[in-house]
This record gives structure tokens, sequence and C-alpha cells, in this order.
């Protein structure tokens, strides 16, 4: 006899769709399980035969073919454990479906019959909701997760093998959910008016978080350089329900959201060591997951000690910098992640980190400090539009340094600059901030009269900047006059926006 039960698998961050066909046949017992299955499907025949047994049902001692439809995609995953029992079951008479209605069920078995968590399975209900399902069984842990997208679906939570028969003979109504509160942050307790000094850092970090530029902190060790970076995502504007739910997906099939929590509507804040491959920054793997810049989109990535990553870890970067997605390529597949972030790095000025510094005196030769420097490849510093030099601070300074201002203070206003980036952009689709302007955009918004314009040319010609960093001077400037409320741009946006481009594209 046939069954068929449609279910869903993840590739990417995209979900789909699956037809889970059990045919259980006369003959020698076996179990054998087709359509580009991974491993831990293949394995699944153990589990889905103890929890069918202990759920006090008959396993069918006959030839059981597992088809998963269609057969040129491939499947990973323990989530058609659940799918694959029910069909098993229905297949073998023992129960049939009474619910109406399209529907389709997820989940991994445990040997006791319990069905536990699976990742992506927000992936899973927006997909199962776009091909018009109007009902999706999920594992009670994952209820939570799927909470951004319940319009249009309905979720039934299950705990166990025999509940889902149950639900699904029409025995039990639909079991009710549990909404948990949103996970932890770490970051939740971190405030910009623990910052003492470094005026000048703040106001480009705020500047930064205003128009989502990225950001290059130079200066001594311990002169407050990861302090500032780390306190980011106490100033940006707290995630959108678009932005949750594509952050929300992310996390969901990199198995990073603990089981029934709530993700946070803070924005992800990513700090890789140095240590890390091109492959944990980019992503990667025989079947391509996310890396870290995609677990930063819509948050902060945060590069301490940039020059000791690896030359060709640094270079993977710019790809995401400028399309604001990376793409992965492998023999049988090629993977788009979502990778639209804001940069944050700090480096020392020079190995020993003492290059200018009043206090301390620089042990460093020339040729040290520019094989140190050139770490950095030039096309990546022109991705970088603020580079701010982090002084080192006295003991009067921190004993006696008047608090900054809190991070909710400054977050005010850096929504208000958003909000008229965002009324600004209404008509361009794809552009939310003033980073992403295109060079037609910057000619478009960023207007100057003949005095602004002036001072833009004798910037470039003393400082020899090239044409993107004119065009990131100009972003800057807009930005600039976005947190003052201004509708043109003035001689003194267009000064501070110089002042913090003064070194672009070099390191010291």
């Amino acid at each position: 006899m046939l069954a068929t039960i449609h279910s869903c698998c993840v590739t990417g961050i995209d979900g789909y769709i699956v037809q889970v066909q059990v045919d259980v046949a006369r003959g020698l017992p076996q179990f054998a399980t087709v359509g580009l299955p991974d491993s831990s499907i293949k394995e699944s025949k153990d589990r889905v035969r103890a929890a069918i047994r202990n759920c006090s049902y008959e396993f069918p001692a006959r030839r059981i073919t597992v088809n998963l439809a269609p057969a040129d995609l491939r499947k990973e995953g323990p989530g058609f454990d659940l799918p694959i029992a029910l069909a098993i079951l229905e297949a073998s008479g023992f129960f049939t479906p009474q619910r109406s209605g399209a529907w389709c069920v997820t989940g991994e078995l445990s040997l006791d019959g319990g069905v536990r968590p699976v990742k992506g399975v927000l992936s899973m209900v927006t997909a199962a909701r776009d091909a018009g399902f109007k009902t999706i069984l999920v594992p009670a842990a994952n209820y939570t997760e799927t909470s951004l997208v319940r319009a249009g679906i309905e979720v039934v939570p299950v705990t166990s093998l025999a509940q889902t028969v149950e639900y699904l003979a029409g025995v039990i109504e639909a079991p009710e959910g549990v909404i948990e509160e949103e996970a932890p942050s770490g970051e939740r307790f971190l405030d910009f008016s623990e910052v003492k000094g470094q005026h000048t850092a703040r106001r480009g970090m705020e500047i930064a978080a205003a128009g989502n530029h990225n950001i290059l902190l130079v200066g001594s060790p311990g002169g407050g350089k990861t302090m500032l970076a780390r306190r980011m995502p106490t100033i940006l504007p707290t995630l959108t329900d678009e932005e949750l739910l594509e952050t929300t997906r992310i996390y969901g099939v990199s198995n990073k959201i603990p089981a029934g929590k709530k993700f946070s509507r803070r924005r992800p804040f990513r700090a890789p060591h140095h240590t890390i491959s091109d492959a944990g920054l980019i992503g990667g793997g025989q079947v391509p997951q996310p890396g870290e810049v995609s677990l930063a989109h819509n948050g902060v990535l945060f590069l301490d000690e940039l020059p000791e990553f690896k030359r060709n870890v640094l270079e993977v970067l710019r790809q995401p910098l400028e399309d604001g997605e990376v793409s992965i390529a492998r023999a049988n597949m090629t993977l788009s992640f979502p990778a639209r972030f804001l940069l944050v790095a700090a480096m020392n000025p020079c190995p020993c980190g003492f290059l200018g510094d009043p206090h301390n005196r620089c042990r460093c030769t020339e040729v040290e400090i520019q094989r140190y420097t050139s770490r950095i490849s030039g096309p990546l510093l022109d991705r970088i539009d603020v580079k701010i030099e982090t002084a080192p601070l006295s003991f009067s300074e921190l004993q006696t340094g008047d608090p900054g201002e809190s991070s909710a203070v400054v977050k005010a206003r850096v929504e208000a600059a958003r909000q008229r980036q965002l009324h600004r952009f209404v008509d361009d689709k794809g552009i939310y901030c003033n980073s992403q302007m295109g060079s037609s955009l910057v000619d478009k918004y960023c207007i100057i009269d003949v005095s602004t314009s002036k001072l833009l040319e004798q910037s470039m010609t003393r400082l020899g900047l090239s044409a993107r960093a004119c065009h990131k001077i100009l972003k800057l400037s807009r930005t600039i006059a976005d947190l003052a409320g201004a509708e043109k741009i003035a001689v003194n946006h267009m000064a501070e926006a110089v002042q913090l481009c003064r070194s672009y594209g070099k390191t010291h």
C-alpha cells in the first residue's frame, strides 16, 4: 500500500516542499530510502522503527521503500523522521488521516517516540504557506520560532508521534503552543555611558550607526576600541519585522536559536577570532552553511586586531561589503546567503601598538610598521567609510571624566536619522540607508552648493582622494546632515565628513 505525506527541507536559507512517499509491500523485511538523502536521513530507519514500537504501534515486517520527491533535490537533516513514520503507519493501515485541507509535517523522532526540534523551521513554515498549505505540524520546541509567520497558515505544535497520529486521526484537537520569552543577550547591559572620553570616536560611531557606514578604529592597546565596538548594537535601531524575519531564518538554519526561545530584536553582533578561516567567515562546507558575515546580517561584524586576520580571509569580505550577499559555489549547487552588515574593525597603529602614544615609546622600525599595515589591502580599506584614531586616556580622565550620553539618547538621534533616510528612499527599492546609495542616488540626494563643492574639490586635490572616496564623503555628509535634521548638506557637514575620511585608504 502507498501513502504520501508532505514535508519540508531547507537548502541555504530557503524552504522547499518535499513529498514523502512510502510503499509497504510484501516481501522480505527491508527498509530503503531513495531521493538523494544524506546520512542522517538514511539513519532514520532505526529511529523510526524504535519510535513506532515504543508508541505501542506495530512496525510492519515487510518491504518498505521511502521516496523523497523531487528526487533531484538533495535532502538533509532528521526532520523527515516524523513524516516517514506517519506515512509508514498510514500505508500499513494503522490509521487514516481525517484532517481536511492541505497540511505538512516536520520533526525529528527520539527512540521513545518524542518529537525533537529541527533547524530551519521558520523557512519551512514560510515555504509551506507560500505553497498553499493551510496547516503545518512542527515540534513544540520550535513553536515560538514560528510566531513571525503565522499569518495565513495554522502552526500545530506536537510533542510525540502518538499525539500527532491522534491529532491527524481526529481523536484530539490541535494542541496549544506556548510562546516563550526572547533569548537572553550577552550584550543586553552594555551602554555608551560607560565610555569615558573618546568624544571623537563616540561621534564617529554615531555617524556610522546613523548611515550604516563601515568604520575602522585605530589606536593604542587599552584605548577603548573594543569597548566602543561592543556598544555599537545598543545605538542601532531595533530590527524591523522584515529584518527580524530575515535574521531569524539565518539563525534558524544555523541552529543557533535556543530551543523554545524567541529571537531577540536587538541587532546581531558577531566578533570572530582572527584565527578564523575564510570558510568560517564567509560560509562554506560540503553543504554550504552561513558564515559569520551572514550571521551578522542586519547587525554588526566586529573584526578586532584586523591585520592579524589572514590576507585571504580579509579579501573574501570584498564581495559582501559591495553586494550585501555572498555566493558559494559547489560542484552540485550554488547558494546565496544575505550578508548586509555594518563592519566595525579595530587595529593597532603598529605591531607594538604605541605609535603616536605620548606615554609609551614605539619600538617598531619603519619596515615593521609598513609590513604590519600592508596586511590590509587597499581595495578593502577603500570600502571602509570612516577612520577614527582613539587617543589614550590619562588617569585623571578615567577617574574624573564625566560619563557620556547613554545609548538610549544616542539611539534616539540615530533612529530619527534613519527615519529621514527611509522616507527619502521610499521609491528606491532595496535602499534603506545612505551607505547603500549608488552613484546615481548620490547625484540625486547629495546636492551641494558652490562653497561646499569648493571645499570638496580642495580636499580631493590636497588629500589625493579617489572618485570612490569622493562618493563616500558625500554619503557621510548626507548622514551628518540627517543627524542634524538639515535638508541640505552644509559646509560644516562636508568639513566633518572630510575630517572623518582624511586618512582614507591609509592606516597611519
